[in-house]
């Protein structure tokens, strides 16, 4: 009999089978990541990207439509969860659980989304200081614009300008 078997008592013959006790160190890493743990995902979702309206537990098309435009035209802005779930006539619990199964990601990564395409785009008019962008595109400080950006977007706006700038000139 191996180490995995165990004979219960009453039935002599009976056997049943036990999964080995595994590390520590492999649950660790079967661990799934956090959402905000993975700048790689985030990287492939883009923020015009086309809702999942057909995901069971989403929002419906009509309200997927409706807190899209919502969040377009008030990304730069501070925005409380409840906010976003009175457009879609939810509690913010149902909500966001609604919005991740649509867009893929939940709304607070969504709206990061929005702020840093927006910044990028900004970033190509020189004039304009990195920290009046993370103003306009809704980020707390420059500090925050920075790292939200080296973060999710591999560079950070200085990087990003000065890019866009090579690219221009090869034009």
């Amino acid at each position: 009999m191996s180490d995995h078997e165990i004979i219960l008592p009453g039935e002599p013959k009976a056997l049943l089978q036990v999964e080995p006790v595994r590390p520590e160190a492999e649950y660790r890493e079967a661990e799934p990541r956090r959402a905000d743990d993975l700048p790689a995902r985030f990287l492939e979702i883009t923020a015009e990207g086309h809702p999942l309206l057909n995901a069971k537990g989403g929002l419906s098309a009509k309200r997927a439509r409706q807190v899209q435009e919502f969040l377009g035209q008030n990304f730069s802005r501070k925005l409380s969860l409840a906010e976003m779930a009175a457009v879609c006539g939810l509690s913010p619990y149902h909500f966001v659980r609604a919005f991740s199964k649509t867009f893929g990601v939940p709304p607070h990564q969504y709206v990061l989304g929005l702020r840093l395409d927006f910044a990028e785009k900004l970033l190509v008019d020189r004039r304009m200081s990195i920290t009046d962008i993370a103003d306009l595109s809704g980020f707390s400080s420059q500090s925050h614009f920075t790292t939200m950006m080296k973060k999710y977007r591999n560079a950070t706006p200085r990087q990003v300008r000065a890019r866009q700038g090579r690219s221009q000139a090869n034009e």
